[in-house]
């Protein structure tokens, strides 16, 4: 390929993988990358457990060291957003007014916290988690005596939970859907992590909305549909993300949930590419479309996009795959389950050593893996078989996952 421009908008984990993916693949060109933090690419996950344990310190967070892009001649223009896209120029416009000529383009805009509308939203100590700066906003006023109310509970929420109970806060979870976890688990493995988390001193309410936040020139409690009052000091809201297409929607790119790309995370125009968070993707092993938000995916799709502008075209399709660490338990997930599903329960929950496998018509379609690495990894290739296990078979864990598809 002659050498030619590539512009990434987005520095996070997918715009960063797209731009090592491309000099590693030997492309040639000139490639830049625009994120709007201050922070050369860095990992997500670590944001809600050892970040904000004080357990990582920066240098541990990022994709590459910061010699990397230099070395390796890419472009990090930080500090700086994109305010528009000509495709019909082949050029974005930066905040700071210059314009950058592209001949291929990725967007890697990722997504943003969805923001709480009750009164009092806005209130001094209320926080949210997706960014370094909002952890080190708050970090250190997770201390011994300190009132946290999490709202909601899904993984970002009690991979806090468990953070901030270490370090002696008095922590509250509060859930509008009737379990955690309600949309990603099995109601099995919603009362599991229920039972851990309050063995451990959180408090968690469920069916529980919250209206208002009170505070004279600061939060000081948070008000439930129910009636409860929660003393807090610092709230921080985990209820979810919403994609950033704005940018990539007012090019005129296709968005449906996402910025629609094929398998090769192209988009309708074909020097335009969509990764990571932002991008709503054919999945052939599921049978249809998905915006996923992990960081498997981000990376795929990442390496997908820089193939392919590299003309070495590999189709992303894998399964998807997921992960959450709260205090000694690793939990491992594969596939998509539904509501509806038949779940089957290998393993040992009072050990703390089990895995939900889920059913469709009879059909192996996720795993969730609490402390079992090995069905874990064996699942992957049990729901790209498709298989039809045999549902007494696999519930006996001395039966190994793999051995299920002889």
């Amino acid at each position: 390929m002659s050498a030619q421009t590539v512009v990434i908008i987005g520095a996070g984990e997918a715009g960063g993988q797209a731009a090592i993916s491309l000099r590693q693949n030997g492309f040639a060109g000139r490639v830049i990358v625009v994120g709007d933090e201050a922070y050369i690419p860095y990992e997500r996950p670590p944001l809600s457990k050892a970040f904000l344990a004080g357990e990582a310190d920066l240098e541990r967070m990022y994709m590459r060291g910061p010699d990397f892009y230099p070395q390796n001649h890419i472009e990090l223009r930080l500090r700086t957003t994109v305010s528009g896209i000509d495709r019909a120029a082949k050029n974005v416009t930066l905040s700071n007014g210059e314009a950058l000529a592209y001949d291929k383009l990725v967007v890697a805009t990722g997504g943003r916290v969805r923001k709480l509308t009750c009164p009092g939203a806005t209130l001094p100590g209320v926080y949210y988690l997706r960014s370094i700066d909002d952890v080190l906003e708050y970090r250190d006023k997770l201390v011994a005596g300190a009132n946290l109310a999490i709202i909601g509970g899904g993984y970002i929420g009690l991979e806090v939970a468990a953070v901030a109970i270490k370090r002696g806060c008095h922590v509250s979870v509060i859930e509008a859907l009737p379990r955690v976890l309600n949309r990603v688990v099995a109601p099995e493995m919603s009362d599991f992590y229920t039972d851990v988390h309050r063995q451990a001193g959180v408090n968690i309410l469920t069916s529980t909305a919250v209206t208002a936040i009170e505070g004279h020139s600061k939060l000081e409690r948070v008000l439930c549909n129910n009636g409860r009052a929660i003393e807090a000091d610092l709230a921080i809201v985990g209820i979810g993300i919403l994609p950033n297409v704005e940018i990539a929607k007012s090019a005129g790119l296709i968005c449906d949930n996402g910025v629609v790309v094929n398998e090769f995370a192209l988009t309708a125009d074909p020097d335009v590419y969509a990764i990571g968070d932002c991008s709503n993707h054919p999945n052939g092993l599921l049978g249809g479309r998905l915006r996923l938000e992990s960081v498997p995916n981000a990376l795929g799709q990442g390496k997908a996009a820089a193939l392919h502008i590299l003309g070495k075209p590999e189709p992303y399709s894998e399964v998807p795959w997921f992960w959450s660490d709260q205090y000694d338990l690793k939990l491992q997930m594969t596939g998509l389950s539904e509501p509806g599903d038949t779940v089957v329960i290998r393993g040992s929950v009072p050990e703390r050593k089990f895995s939900a496998c889920y059913l469709r018509g009879g059909v192996f379609v996720a795993c969730n893996a609490v402390n079992m690495a090995k069905d874990f990894l064996q699942s992957k290739k049990l729901i790209a078989s498709k298989i039809k296990p045999d549902p007494m078979k696999l519930a006996d864990a001395t039966i190994a996952l793999k051995d299920l598809a002889a």
